[in-house]
């Protein structure tokens, strides 16, 4: 089987910090990977870098495209990688307003994805976002209203619908329960989980939370300044880490 995503060697540089370093791996169709470490690891860092947020300095990212194939999304063109972004990816970030339009209506807001793949029936339109509101749990009485109403959870969930209502095949997650209450993290959760293995869909998230990947993630990598220390199924990481910084971030989860 093909990857669906390919990194190699991926390094981001601010002055003499490290960002990131000589990070490979390969992610396949319907797999979701695990980003964690403390802050400062680089793990968002490299999340931004592989999802075209941030220019790598060093390294490919080779995404296997519906039409060309595998291609590197560095040396892509700006206007294929936004468009990419639009179709095949999805980013969804820690605070639900970074990725939604705040003064748009729930249904503008999943609508305007739709828009910018050349959907232009405003029936067909509506109808699919009223659809994607009941997916993530959302009454379609809130369709008219402002993201500003609704509640962190309930933003957050809309920014999903927005995210999901193009079919895309990967999607990019950067603490995506990060502030929202426990209860409420817990049926954001669940809702995820559903609607990845329901689409098929390929993920990589990025948490601190080893719950969250325990949950949602087949594999599991684990940075510290800036580079990869481990890497593997996620039961096995978190059940028997190798590394001494895995065991420690393991262990500080059991002794809270």
């Amino acid at each position: 089987m093909t990857p669906l995503l390919q990194v190699r060697d991926v390094a981001k540089m601010y002055g003499a910090r490290i960002g990131c370093t000589g990070v490979s791996f390969d992610l396949y169709p319907g797999e979701v990977m695990g980003i964690v470490g403390e802050s400062g690891s680089g793990k968002s860092t490299l999340l931004n870098c592989l999802a075209g947020h941030l220019k790598p300095d060093a390294g490919q990212v080779i995404f296997d495209t519906r039409v060309d194939g595998p291609v590197d999304t560095v040396t892509m063109s700006e206007p294929a990688r936004r468009m990419l972004g639009r179709t095949d990816w999805a980013f969804v970030h820690q605070h639900a307003r970074d990725g939604l339009r705040m003064n748009v209506s729930a249904g503008g807001n999943i609508g305007e994805r739709l828009m910018a793949v050349g959907a232009r029936h405003y029936g067909d339109i509506r109808a699919r976002a009223v659809d994607w509101l009941d997916r993530v749990e959302i009454s379609e009485t809130r369709v008219d209203d402002r993201p500003s109403a609704f509640s962190g959870g309930m933003q957050q969930r809309l920014q999903i619908a927005r995210n999901l209502v193009t079919d895309p095949r990967l999607v990019f997650m950067d603490e995506p329960t990060g502030g929202l209450d426990v209860s409420v993290q817990a049926r954001l959760l669940d809702l995820l989980r559903g609607l990845v293995r329901q689409m098929g869909l390929s993920a990589l998230i990025v948490t601190h939370d080893l719950a969250v990947v325990r949950l949602l993630a087949d594999r599991l990598m684990v940075m510290k300044d800036g580079h990869v220390v481990e890497t593997g199924l996620t039961d096995q990481v978190l059940d028997d880490p190798q590394h001494a910084y895995t065991q420690l971030l393991v262990s500080s989860v059991l002794q809270v």
